[in-house]
């Protein structure tokens, strides 16, 4: 069973715009359903997409740091530190003491996209906006955390694209629960 509208390339697996709607529709179910902050559900979701290779423990472990922020410090948004640790997982497997440069500028590109699509990657200023009104700042950071995660995932695909042959969509994308369909349709988000 493929997610709900991936295309599947027969020879090469789903495709890289199929694959990257799966990752990014994962994230932010995770997000939405309060299960991972904005750094673990970009993380888990780059890390069960593009098959690299950490258990959610071990995914969530590395993230959890920087989540809200940076401990709650409101400095670098989480969900482009998780973006960016995707990258370095996934981007670095092979040969890193000879990649780190090279790691650095795609870790650059990202922060840059993300940067130019919102005017800034500190999560205070990011959400000065939205600050007293929770259920907004849910929604504001739950589109972060899909452009953070679209960034990432692209960024990967088009530099391994033998990736999506390993992808399996079926097997790391969970349907929602009726519970998160059910929330996005009411367009209730709950804070957490």
């Amino acid at each position: 069973m493929n997610h709900p509208g991936a295309a599947v390339n027969d020879r090469t697996g789903p495709t890289s715009e199929a694959l990257i709607s799966a990752i990014r529709q994962e994230a932010l179910d995770l997000y939405y359903a309060h299960k991972y902050w904005c750094s673990e559900a970009v993380l888990v979701a780059l890390n069960r997409g593009l098959d690299g290779g950490l258990n959610d423990a071990q995914a969530i472990a590395m993230a959890a740091p920087f989540s809200r922020a940076m401990g709650e410090t409101g400095c670098l948004c989480g969900a482009l530190s998780g973006a960016v640790m995707g990258i370095g997982l996934l981007l670095g497997q092979d040969r890193p003491y000879r990649r780190r440069k090279q790691m650095r500028s795609y870790a650059r590109r990202v922060h840059d996209g993300f940067l130019a699509a919102n005017g800034s990657t500190c999560c205070r200023f990011l959400s000065r906006k939205v600050k007293h009104d929770k259920k907004a700042q849910v929604r504001h950071c739950a589109d972060l955390v899909e452009q953070a995660v679209v960034l990432a995932a692209q960024l990967v695909v088009e530099k391994q694209p033998e990736r999506l042959t390993l992808a399996k969509p079926d097997q790391f994308i969970r349907r929602p629960s009726k519970w998160v369909i059910a929330l996005r349709r009411a367009g209730h988000f709950f804070t957490f």
